[in-house]
């Protein structure tokens, strides 16, 4: 990134851009670093995990973490009967679990997932092939899959207290439109999916009607249409809607048919699309959580690069409005196991901090763009978020987005701000050579197993430069984004008037 001067380079892209800082704005809730997931519920146990949270809180304004499996065997739930029939439960690890998260300030997320081995239904054939063979069966005995939310319900409000649990929400499932629910057809499984969601909804809602229940977090944008059918005729409780979303998704999982669909595009054209139903439906005003979503998965570590910026902001930009909350899948390498254990830091890893505790650039992009302002001001660019913060300070996000296996070119922004005359602007970038620890990495041979020192040395290669500081002259500023670079601008002596 350059300012003022420029050399001239060949095909460089230029884009004018005209600021009214006086303009009337719209809020601009900061809903994409509300939520994050993880791995399963046991790995938050881990020390380093834990850390993680604490770097995650010091940069975004995080309020949920959700993770698979606190139903799983891991977690020691649930094992048998007494002799009355009565279940037998367990709820050491659990409290743990919460506990850990609430005393580093931030709530679950709770996804009611997997079953326990003891209460699943026909089991050989429903161990899903995760590390850690959660079993994906429906209850072979509903009623207890009912005790079981109840009365895991009931152990939350008597041990955090009403005011506190019905800040949480309660996800039933995850992702029961493929593999994570057994059976051979969609009938089958939306089948066993209703009649599971159904029992857990009216659970929840027997140990208080505050409790807030959704789903059917399904993959691939699926299911909404029914669901919600399913609820409004059987009158089932529902208080949120979610599923999940990634850019690399086949186009006919998604909307029934090809289409030519950018990883640009996938994302916000399926939230677009469930916005849609959901408006559509019975429950036209219900909050829509996508409780998954990436940069992508599909072998390109994009979720490792510089790239992840200008994706995520280009998303943020088309979103804004259309939902309540987008959480990124995840905030963490550090024990996230699904495949198995990471063998690298940089290999593609769902996580914005890579194994060892090392941030990556897309955690610099989540930082830059925290950044942003509480209102929504308008600007005339795709590449652009323009906001005012409540000191009345104007920030203003810009990016250059290049897709996967594009080499691109540099992208300068020539912009004039309305009444600025000579003040100051405060530039931070992050892009190829800023936050972006790869480079050391390379630098290093690639090591699998980074030393302590190495470690060390990646993770001062992650932190961001300081901020550009440049003058304004006749409220004129010109910033030269290089091929995926996203750079946030803080006008620092800009005030609403």
């Amino acid at each position: 990134m350059t300012t003022e001067q420029h050399t001239q380079v060949i095909d460089r892209r230029q884009e004018d851009m005209y600021i009214d800082a006086n303009r009337a704005g719209k809020p601009f809730p900061h809903f994409w670093e509300k939520a994050f997931g993880s791995c399963h519920a046991c790995i938050t146990l881990a020390e380093d995990w834990r850390k993680d949270v604490d770097t995650l809180k010091r940069i975004v304004d995080v309020k949920h973490i959700r993770f698979h499996g606190i139903f799983d065997k891991e977690t020691g739930i649930y094992g048998g009967d007494d002799e009355k029939g009565n279940l037998l439960l367990n709820f050491t690890r659990i409290d743990q679990i919460y506990d850990g998260l609430l005393a580093h300030g931030v709530r679950p997320f709770v996804e009611l997932s997997f079953m326990p081995p003891a209460m699943g239904d026909d089991i050989d054939g429903a161990v899903h092939p995760f590390k850690y063979h959660p079993i994906v069966a429906p209850p072979k005995n509903p009623a207890k899959w009912f005790e079981l939310i109840q009365r895991f319900a009931d152990h939350l409000v008597k041990r955090y207290g009403i005011q506190e649990v019905s800040s949480w929400y309660f996800e039933v499932w995850n992702e029961p439109n493929i593999d994570f629910l057994a059976g051979d057809s969609k009938e089958a499984k939306q089948r066993a999916y209703f009649m599971m969601y159904d029992l857990a909804a009216h659970a929840l809602k027997s140990v208080d009607s505050s409790l807030k229940v959704g789903g059917p977090a399904t993959a691939m944008a699926a299911w909404i249409p029914d669901f919600l059918a399913h609820c409004a005729l059987n009158q089932t409780p529902v208080d949120f809607v979610s599923t999940h979303i990634y850019p690399n998704e086949d186009p006919v999982n998604v909307f029934g048919e090809w289409r030519d669909i950018s990883q640009k595009d996938m994302v916000v054209l399926a939230v677009q699309k469930i916005h849609g139903e959901v408006k559509a439906s019975a429950y036209p005003d219900l909050p829509i959580f996508w409780t998954e979503f990436n940069a992508g998965f599909d072998g390109l570590s994009q979720t490792d690069l510089p790239y992840a910026g200008p994706w995520l902001a280009t998303t943020i930009a088309r979103c804004d409005g259309l939902v309540t909350e987008m959480s990124y899948w995840t905030f963490t390498d550090n024990f996230f196991e699904e495949g198995g254990v990471f063998q690298r830091p940089f290999s593609g890893g769902f996580g914005l901090i890579a194994t060892g505790s090392i941030p990556k650039a897309p955690f610099n992009a989540f930082k830059v763009l925290h950044l942003l302002g509480e209102e929504r001001l308008p600007i005339a660019s795709e590449n652009a978020i323009l906001t005012r913060r409540k000191d009345g300070s104007v920030v203003l996000a810009i990016w250059n987005y290049v897709a996967p296996k594009e080499s691109g070119n540099e992208l300068t922004f020539d912009i004039t701000l309305s009444d600025a005359g000579n003040g100051l602007a405060c530039v931070h970038t992050v892009d190829e050579t800023h936050g972006n620890p790869l480079n050391a990495w390379n630098a290093m041979g690639c090591p699998n197993f980074p030393t302590p020192e190495q470690q060390q040395k990646l993770r001062q290669a992650a932190q961001l430069p300081a901020a550009e500081v440049v003058q304004l002259k006749e409220g004129k500023l010109s910033v030269t984004a290089q091929p995926n670079a996203l750079i946030v601008i803080q006008f620092i002596s800009l005030k609403k008037r």
